[in-house]
């Protein structure tokens, strides 16, 4: 089967071949239909987080079921899953546990996003923060996970939502997904004005891009008692804290391991609010693209400049 190949880190993947074993009594091998091109994957393939080499990155797919091991008792051959593991190959060998299956009404190119980004960003606001109606959210970053969180808020019916992005285009497409506000995270002003905005800071401020400048502003934009939430994968020798004066505040700091997900339980939620109309998957999605094309997507991913590309296999 086709591959793409981190071999060294900070250059581009290689195509290859690859081999899978059959299945394990608990293993399911998945032919992969899609898979999401997230931020993650490049801070392997830049080396910032190092990982042994060689290895298949890529972990945001949607396939369909192959083969089962003798003890699978989730899922079956012919359904249709979401997975969240080495997925830059046209197939996988998982653990049942890995995978989900799905509605298979469900196109698998958007499914493969619920994989790890609006699992992720959804996840914050319904599991990690548990959002309530009337509350207001800020979201520093507006990639696939910001906009997952800015979609998710506005389906909790957050009452303002204010996301912040340095690229307008960001910009744009978090107000077509929920934002009520939009600013530019990186102008001097940018804390003063959502504290403005929301006449004394946000209950929920949600750090979406693995920067420290916005972590800090995450918690500057906090109200007394509210809650920044961190999901940014940052360099891993940095801290952030809160200071003695936003203790006194009750301010909160708080890590979302893939947005606190449940797997089984919230990956068929997503794909019902999909199917339903209520979670825009259609804008988090810019493009798809074949294998062979993955290196031009990361790049793309640097530039800042548009939301989720998405492999398609053929």
């Amino acid at each position: 089967m086709k591959a793409a190949f981190l071999e060294t880190p900070g250059q581009p993947l290689v195509i290859g071949e690859a081999r899978l074993d059959d299945p394990g009594p608990r293993e399911v091998r998945v032919r992969t239909v899609a898979c999401g091109l997230c931020h993650s994957d490049l801070h392997f393939i830049e080396g910032t987080y190092p990982h042994p080499l060689p290895c298949i990155p890529g972990h945001e797919a949607a396939g369909v079921v192959e083969a089962v091991g003798s003890e699978v008792r989730t899922v079956r051959v012919g359904d249709h899953v979401v997975t969240c593991l080495s997925a830059f190959a046209e197939e996988m060998l998982i653990h049942e546990n890995a995978c989900v299956a799905i509605d298979r009404a469900m196109p698998l190119d958007k499914a493969a996003v619920i994989g790890c980004a609006v699992t992720t960003g959804a996840g914050t606001i319904f599991n990690a923060c548990k959002v309530t109606p009337g509350e207001t959210v800020a979201v520093i970053g507006c990639g696939g996970v910001g906009l997952a969180t800015i979609n998710a808020a506005k389906i909790a019916g957050a009452g303002r939502i204010i996301a912040a992005d340095p690229m307008p285009e960001k910009r744009a497409l978090a107000e077509k997904l929920g934002a009520t506000d939009t600013l530019d995270p990186m102008s001097d002003d940018a804390a003063a004005r959502i504290v403005e905005l929301t006449k004394g800071g946000v209950d929920h401020a949600i750090e979406a891009v693995g920067r420290p400048a916005s972590a800090a502003l995450a918690v500057k934009a906090l109200r007394r008692g509210g809650t920044a939430t961190i999901l940014g994968m940052m360099p891993l020798n940095e801290t952030v804290g809160l200071s003695a004066v936003d203790l006194l505040g009750g301010k909160k700091l708080q890590g979302a391991l893939m947005g606190g997900n449940r797997f089984p339980v919230d990956i068929p939620r997503l794909v019902d609010f999909y199917l339903r109309g209520l979670l825009d998957l259609d804008s988090i999605v810019a493009e798809t693209i074949p294998l062979e094309q993955v290196n031009q997507g990361f790049e793309k991913m640097k530039r800042g400049d548009a939301a989720r590309s998405v492999i398609v296999f053929s």
